[in-house]
């Protein structure tokens, strides 16, 4: 028993710092794909200056802190959006880890978060979400959940017919619609990662998360009608559900 903590602790180790390199990754497809650049060339740069970055101004977190969170080359401030990416994909990662091993499934799930935590950020800052990035997730999700495909399917089919539902209704009493297209893309992108049962979970928590959060943002300031973009919630609701989702279908089926 103590090998197998010893060994998932360096396991931890491991695929925290793999996250921290991809979330850098995740940060140039976050920057770029709303500006419609590549995301592999040009190199690295300064968004600032266009210098281009060195090795060492490329190390995840790390680089950040040593820098102060200014560019070595011209001392604009650098986002603190990069290391927080960083820092938070690797941590799911680590987090994935701990409670898949090393498996298919992590897999997926590895993928899953990335592709969430692209289309969380992009919404945050653009308010748009791109299919270039959730339609070829969703086929990604299709594929890997074969073993199981019909439940991936199901749950593709789920959030389509009921973000659909959701859209058409509320088109009927908001001349510009409560949600967007956007929101039932990234859903089919959860269902087919995630299936219909977890899915479900993913759908119910997306609308607590949001509601909790929004009601305090009503509290400290009452007047404001700005849009909240509903992917984050949608991505925090898929979060949870793939860590809780189980033991939340069980404590409710134990219920009766």
């Amino acid at each position: 028993m103590l090998f197998l903590n010893h060994y998932k602790i360096f396991g931890s180790i491991i695929f925290f710092i793999l996250g921290t390199v991809v979330g850098s990754f995740l940060n140039v497809v976050i920057y770029r794909v709303p500006k419609g650049e590549s995301i592999v060339f040009p190199p690295s740069h300064c968004t600032s200056c266009n210098h281009k970055l060195s090795t060492m101004d490329l190390i995840p977190i790390i680089s950040y802190v040593s820098l102060r969170g200014k560019c070595r080359y011209c001392g604009e401030k650098i986002s603190p959006i990069y290391p927080v990416v960083e820092a938070l994909t690797g941590l799911l990662f680590a987090l994935l880890y701990v409670k898949f091993d090393v498996s298919l499934v992590l897999l997926k799930y590895l993928i899953l978060v990335s592709l969430l935590i692209v289309v969380s950020f992009i919404d945050i800052r653009e308010q748009l979400v791109f299919d270039s990035i959730v339609i070829p997730g969703a086929v990604c999700g299709f594929l890997l959940s074969l073993p199981t495909w019909r439940d991936s399917l199901f749950g593709i089919l789920f959030f389509f017919v009921v973000y659909l539902l959701i859209i058409l209704v509320s088109k009927l009493f908001y001349k510009e619609g409560g949600m967007g297209e956007g929101d039932l893309t990234t859903g089919v992108m959860i269902g087919a990662f995630v299936g219909l049962s977890l899915g479900i979970v993913s759908f119910l928590l997306s609308f607590i998360v949001g509601a909790i959060v929004g009601v305090v943002l009503l509290i400290r300031n009452k007047d404001s009608k700005a849009e909240i973009p509903f992917v984050p919630y949608m991505s925090i609701g898929a979060l949870l559900a793939i860590f809780f989702g189980n033991y939340l279908i069980s404590f409710y089926l134990n219920l009766f």
